[in-house]
């Protein structure tokens, strides 16, 4: 049976719920909802199992911190013996406005500390989805802002995103990355 590992970014702890640096765990809570299927609490992070027509897919939301995510991957990808091909990682990107997305197969990690340390672990070819959280912040705010939490009206407007980042997880396992950029990035421009 075909493998999928699918990683949402984030922090764990109630204190980072809602924060936008914790988007990734947005985008795997909804599509988890979606899938009707709950998390568990297991080694380097929360996991959860379904499959798609017949392919296995794992929702991975790392516990080691943003900045050691990396070790979650690695290790999960290891375990359940999944092809690099067939990850997909979900973060926040504060180089994109707020609800758009965009989804690339391969490249740098943008400034991202979560990207940065998985690259580190097993290299820069993997899927990620960036999903866009703007950049309101004074110069030097950047920290402050990524752990911020969302406003209610920033909810909203993030909603319609996180919404098409449960259909992008879809079809990354049944189509591939190629179809699913072709696809939806044309939708993700803000």
């Amino acid at each position: 049976m075909d493998k999928y590992l699918i990683c949402g970014l984030g922090n764990p702890g109630d204190e980072y719920a809602g924060t936008r640096h914790n988007t990734g765990f947005m985008v795997l809570d909804a599509f988890a909802k979606a899938s009707n299927i709950c998390f568990e609490d297991k080694r380097y992070g929360f996991v959860a199992e379904t499959s798609i027509k017949g392919r296995k897919v794992f929702l991975l939301k790392p516990t080691t911190f943003m900045n050691l995510s990396g070790n979650a991957v690695r290790y999960w990808l290891n375990k359940e013996n999944i092809d690099e091909s067939r990850l997909l990682v979900v973060s926040d990107d504060v180089a994109l406005p707020l609800g758009a997305f965009r989804l690339k197969g391969s490249g740098s990690n943008g400034g991202h500390n979560g990207l940065g340390h998985i690259q580190q672990m097993i290299g820069p070819d993997y899927a990620r989805l960036r999903m866009g959280i703007g950049n309101d912040y004074p110069r030097g705010g950047q920290i402050d802002w990524v752990l911020g939490h969302y406003s209610e009206d920033e909810k909203k407007e993030l909603q319609p995103a996180v919404d098409t980042a449960v259909d992008i997880i879809k079809s990354f396992v049944l189509a591939g990355i190629d179809i699913t950029m072709n696809q939806y990035n044309k939708l993700g421009k803000k």
